[in-house]
């Protein structure tokens, strides 16, 4: 009697606990590309130094109830590049770098977005850098070259998902000189896709769209989304693009979302070093979160959000015996825009502006001498750095990964970094473990550290795809 008692009980807890957490019916998976840990962290001191204080005020997505963290390495190096990261955070499954969709083996790997589409329910794929770019393609896209930019736009059209957003798409004029292929934005409304040129096209025109690409306004020439830091009020945020794909997925939807949201602009900073820039960016990110949030309040029952990055870039920490982070408030521009602006400047002085009009712009775009001071060996790195470039008319160029600057430009970075405290060891991907965050139905799952393809399959398992 007494075991026939303890067995019922047994099964009662079993149900409420299945009551308590519930199915995943709508999930939202935030990927940060190259947001580690360190992001996280230098992101809310600077908020904190901002409001006056210490420490690290709090992001919205650090106050969930879960917070653990992932290994990244890839199947065949310590030091994943987003294309293995992505399709390890897409499949459950290490592949080499450079692949997508794809074991090492070359055997194609099944998505959590295609699983969840196999299960009926709608599927949303955004970033803030082009749609086929390596993470946002890790969920539909099957290609042993992340660069394979156009077969990969037909594996995006081969999906049949719901909703897609970012910068654009790389076209045909990526891909190898490929000029006899036919451009992929005729394809894609072919398709039954209606394009959206901006968020205020989509809110005027999206009416009943159930299928939907939604791109930066001036989508031919977008590389990306602008840096936060740089944002005019006709560029897409993060928050918007998840404003509206949770519009679409929400029509005539009665089994359900997946929707995964890549901040991809926090990578591209980190590999430009660029603290100002990251920050903002790792920011916006958190204001997509607050709308995911605002629906999880509304079904609490029946949503999970997860929040994690596919690597760390830049191997960024907050301090060197010291810290002035309130410095980068001053900062108005990212170094991208500062090279633009230092071009047409000098465009407009027939290639020789002078020193003192440069230290004007340098004042206006990063507040040195009027709001952050500079000491005379900063100040002697930029006027050599403009002697031995603007004075001379040398084009001089700083590169990273995802763009070429002035070295004056880069160089004024140097000094913010400097004057703010903020270190960098790299300007590539590094093998430090990132966060993970989850609120919602199953996030007793990722209560522990993760390999990074424990995430995946974790929601799955919330999801029961």
């Amino acid at each position: 009697m007494k075991k026939k008692f303890v067995s019922v009980v047994f099964v009662m807890m079993l149900v409420c606990l299945q009551c308590v957490c519930g199915q995943a019916k709508y999930v939202f998976y935030f990927i940060g590309d190259g947001m580690g840990i360190n992001q996280v962290n230098v992101t809310e001191v600077y908020l904190s130094a901002l409001k006056g204080g210490r420490g690290s005020a709090s992001l919205l997505m650090t106050g969930f109830p879960v917070a653990s963290m992932a290994a990244t390495f890839s199947a065949n190096a310590d030091i994943t590049d987003s294309a293995a990261a992505g399709t390890a955070l897409a499949t459950g499954r290490k592949t080499n770098n450079g692949y997508i969709g794809i074991d090492p083996e070359l055997e194609r790997l099944e998505s959590i977005a295609e699983k969840a589409k196999k299960a009926g329910r709608k599927v949303g794929i955004a970033s803030t850098v082009p749609v086929n770019h390596a993470t946002p393609a890790a969920f539909y896209g099957h290609q042993k070259n992340r660069s394979m930019y156009y077969e990969i736009a037909q594996d995006l059209l081969a999906s049949g998902f719901d909703f897609f957003a970012g910068a654009g798409l790389y076209n045909r004029d990526k891909l190898y000189d490929k000029t006899d292929v036919p451009d992929i934005y005729p394809l894609i409304g072919q398709a039954g896709y209606s394009i959206f040129k901006g968020y205020d096209d989509f809110k005027a025109n999206a009416g009943e769209s159930k299928k939907a690409l939604l791109v930066q306004k001036n989508w031919e020439e977008a590389g990306a989304i602008p840096y936060a830091i740089d944002r005019t009020e006709d560029d897409l945020t993060l928050k918007q693009i998840t404003e509206a794909a949770i519009e679409v997925l929400m029509k005539d939807n009665r089994k359900g979302f997946f929707l995964m949201l890549e901040g991809g602009r926090i990578d591209w900073a980190g590999h430009a070093n660029d603290a100002a820039a990251m920050i903002k960016e790792v920011m916006d990110m958190d204001d997509a979160i607050q709308v995911a949030f605002e629906f999880y309040k509304k079904h609490p029952k029946e949503t999970l959000i997860v929040i994690t990055a596919d690597h760390e870039t830049g191997g960024i920490t907050a301090g060197r015996g010291s810290l002035n982070i309130d410095a980068l408030r001053h900062q108005k521009v990212s170094q991208d825009l500062l090279t633009e602006r230092i071009n047409e400047l000098c465009k407009s002085r027939n290639g020789l502006a002078s020193w003192e009009e440069i230290k004007g712009l340098l004042t206006d775009a990063m507040g040195f001498w009027r709001e952050v001071p500079v000491g005379w060996e900063h100040e002697k790195l930029l006027r050599d750095t403009y002697e031995e470039t603007i004075a001379k008319k040398r084009d001089v160029k700083d590169h990273n990964l995802y763009a070429d600057n002035s070295l004056l430009a880069a160089k004024a970075k140097q000094v913010m970094n400097e004057i703010s405290k903020i270190g960098w060891s790299t300007g590539s991907h590094s093998a430090d473990f990132v966060p993970v965050f989850a609120i919602g139905a199953g996030q007793e799952l990722f209560t522990h550290k993760m390999d990074n393809t424990d995430i995946p399959k974790n929601i799955i398992k919330a999801a029961k795809y």
